[in-house]
């Protein structure tokens, strides 16, 4: 049986992301951003807009956040060496 390795966030962050959700966190961005610029325009728009822009900007972060916590399956045995930390995190870092 594969012995699993679980990861904290910080090497989450630090390993790489595989191509699909690396698109994914772009598209993520992109809805983001377009919630935004409606939510701060400058000129008035009726509130279902501003309501729906909100949702966006939602949708986009936690798209675009959660997408840059994906590894790549390859990435964490070649990231230490193969080498396994104990559980409680401690050791050479």
């Amino acid at each position: 049986m594969e012995s699993v390795k679980k990861l904290s966030l910080l090497d989450r962050v630090v390993l790489p992301s595989p191509t699909f959700w690396r698109k994914v966190s772009a598209v993520g961005k992109a809805i983001g951003g377009l919630g935004l610029v409606l939510v701060t325009a400058p000129v008035a728009l009726p509130a279902a807009v501003v309501s729906v822009a909100g949702y966006l900007v939602l949708v986009g972060s936690l798209t675009a956040g959660l997408s840059a916590l994906t590894v790549e399956p390859g990435a964490v045995a070649s990231a230490d060496g193969g080498a396994e930390r104990p559980a409680d995190g401690a050791g050479p870092r």
